[in-house]
């Protein structure tokens, strides 16, 4: 697949609970980077994408994915699916190669995750498995997990992704930008400027991070009232600068996220059924329930941590 077909391959965007319509996506599909939806929020797996799945029947061409969910087990023998957990791929991208794009066959559509690891993903598929620049899966990696320097053109891809991540125009340009290589011109433009609107927003992040209150291994701020925009990927890293978990609750929304090399599972630790294991997202309602769990969880890891301490002699 080269550069040409992006005007005959239709690239949509979507969410693990926002999925299209089946019956609007043309000709055979590719889905990259959506994972299945969690049991413990929203309607369920069955009802999303088991659903989607079922719409598709023998449309779905392949499905590469890399979050933990306990349904995986199920379409192990299906060779549609490519599936891992994020322990296993810390992104998309770098599950996608030559191999796999050419097993796969022509596809008329892809559907893909809105931030930069799926359209990373996107942009490889449509170039036949191969990354647009040296080193974007890395970039993809690094960006998906925050360990691990990324490079300029990440940096500001994330950063308008981040921004404007409801602008379906910009996405497309991202995707154009990366397919037709990297040239100047209005895609790049078009970055640029959304990615000075991430910084305006970050800069909110690092005021509202001021009310973080730290108990221990965990931060926790509410957002307040007409707090204007602000990132809160941003906020949450501030606030993993202060503690190991950081809280962040926003309306009726609790997000919720750790460092990716900490060792910790949201997803089992508060039954949700799937997603990434340091990062989610939970109902306000489920604020207090999930706090005292997470406690529990820390101070379970404190004390297994004193106790492998070897005393000195």
């Amino acid at each position: 697949m080269s550069a040409a077909d992006l005007s005959r391959l239709r690239v949509v965007f979507a969410s693990p609970r926002r999925l299209p319509k089946a019956r609007e996506l043309d000709g055979r599909v590719v889905v990259l980077d959506i994972a299945f939806a969690s049991e413990g929020l929203g309607k369920g797996f069955r009802k999303t994408t088991g659903k989607f799945i079922t719409q598709l029947g023998d449309r779905l061409a392949r499905w590469v994915d890399h979050h933990d969910h306990p349904a995986h087990p199920e379409f192990a023998d299906d060779p549609r699916f490519v599936l891992a957990t994020k322990a296993e791929h810390g992104a998309c991208p770098e599950m996608i190669d030559e191999e796999l794009v050419r097993d796969t066959g022509p596809v008329d559509t892809v559907v893909a995750h809105f931030d930069l690891d799926g359209l990373y993903a996107a942009v490889k598929w449509i170039l036949g498995g191969r990354e647009p620049y040296p080193g974007a899966d890395d970039d993809a990696r690094a960006v998906d997990t925050r360990i691990g320097p990324v490079g300029p053109e990440a940096t500001a891809i994330d950063k308008a992704l981040r921004a404007h991540y409801r602008d379906e125009v910009l996405k497309q340009r991202i995707i154009r930008y990366l397919v037709e290589g990297l040239k100047p011109g209005p895609e790049r433009e078009a970055i640029a400027k959304a990615a000075a609107d991430y910084d305006r927003m970050a800069a909110r992040s690092v005021a509202i991070a001021d009310s973080y209150a730290v108990e221990g291994e965990l931060a926790v701020v509410s957002v307040p009232g007409g707090a204007g925009d602000f990132d809160k990927t941003e906020l949450l890293l501030l606030g993993q600068k202060l503690a190991t978990v950081a809280v962040v609750v926003d309306g009726g929304n609790v997000s919720i996220a750790a460092p990716f090399d900490s060792g910790l599972n949201f997803v089992d630790l508060l039954d949700l059924g799937g997603g990434m294991p340091t990062r989610v997202n939970v109902p306000r309602k489920r604020l207090d329930d999930s706090l005292a769990k997470i406690r529990a969880a820390l101070d379970a890891r404190s004390s297994s941590a004193s106790e492998s301490v070897e005393p000195s002699e």
